[in-house]
């Protein structure tokens, strides 16, 4: 009988400058790399560990070792789906197995998950929080490109995005305030976001605190993040999200998230494909849902000072399928 190794790897890859949302700053992605070799054949997948959901590299991999029989033993993933909670390293673990399936049996990933083949895409480039006049010269540097994420905190929200707007008129405009906002403030600045043309809103209050939104009038679709982790989660938004941000890293891997773009359509829910600031490797799984999404923001790698080789070739903000040397 064959059995499966595994090998799990903390990389760190240098952020272009420094990222920062209403949370904090960062200069570096830590990731970890998980690797499933079987019969020749090797599987990958890569997570971001996020302080967000009480996570931390030492801990993720710590899950992931913890498995290290099960995966010997054959683990699938319809498995790990009960072995593991929605998390990054089930995510890591569950791309690496999509990719040893596909790989052990000479087909790629989307035809075997019954997913349309990956075409082109626009993603969404993010501006980083800070102060308006350097969120402005951000978007002028980015002003050709079709649609931008702004980084917003509590404080003078209506003024970055209008500067913002002014540098770049003819982009679509996204904002995410990382449940930094009160429904006081919400209600504030909403007419002033409307009338900027801002598209979407994402998770403006705290994840557990946002029963508010729930029957107000919302102009601008506002989309959940924080507070939608998988499909478990999904029944707790009726009336107050218009749509969700699928991240693999929260979901738990492409198989769940699989299964919430299929709930939240099932719903009435629109839907973003979103990511932690990763390399390519974490961008492919990914990019399987990119085509039913209402929004793309699969920006990570245009965020690093360097991707892996191969990685995932960038138009501008066009983001093209991924090579199979990389994923998939």
């Amino acid at each position: 009988m064959t059995v499966r190794s595994l090998a799990v790897d903390a990389e760190t890859w240098p952020i272009k400058g420094s990222f920062t949302i209403s949370r904090g700053s960062k200069t570096a992605a830590e990731v970890v790399v998980v690797e499933v070799a079987e019969g020749g054949a090797v599987g990958r997948g890569e997570c971001v560990p996020y302080a967000r959901y009480g996570e931390s590299v030492a801990g993720v991999i710590a899950e992931i070792e913890a498995l290290r029989g099960a995966v010997a033993a054959g683990l699938d993933r319809e498995r790990l789906q009960r072995a593991l909670p929605p998390g990054a390293a089930r995510n890591a673990l569950d791309c690496a197995l999509w990719d040893l399936d596909a790989k052990r049996a000479g087909t790629p990933v989307w035809r075997l998950a019954g997913v349309p083949e990956p075409r082109p895409a626009v993603t969404a480039y993010t501006i980083s929080l800070d102060d308006p006049p350097t969120m402005a010269a951000a978007a002028s540097a980015n002003a050709g490109r079709p649609l931008l994420k702004l980084k917003l905190g509590a404080e003078g929200v209506v003024e970055r995005v209008r500067a913002v707007r002014e540098a770049a008129p003819g982009a679509t405009l996204i904002v995410d305030a990382n449940e930094a906002w009160t429904p006081a403030l919400l209600a504030e600045v909403l007419p002033d976001l409307t009338r900027l043309g801002v598209a979407m809103i994402e998770q403006p209050l705290p994840a557990g605190a946002d029963a508010a939104l729930a029957g107000i009038d919302r102009p601008v679709p506002l989309c959940a993040d924080e507070s939608c982790r998988d499909s478990a989660t999904l029944a707790g938004l009726d009336g107050r999200y218009d749509m969700i941000n699928i991240k693999l890293d929260k979901a738990g891997g492409l198989t769940e998230a699989l299964r919430l773009a299929d709930a939240a359509e099932a719903a009435g829910l629109g839907f973003m494909v979103g990511c932690m600031i990763a390399t390519s490797l974490a961008m492919a799984p990914a990019a399987l849902i990119a085509p039913r999404a209402r929004f793309v923001d699969l920006d990570g790698p245009l965020l690093l000072a360097r991707d892996r080789e191969p990685g995932i070739a960038f138009e501008g903000s066009v983001m093209q399928p991924a090579p199979r040397a990389l994923w998939g």
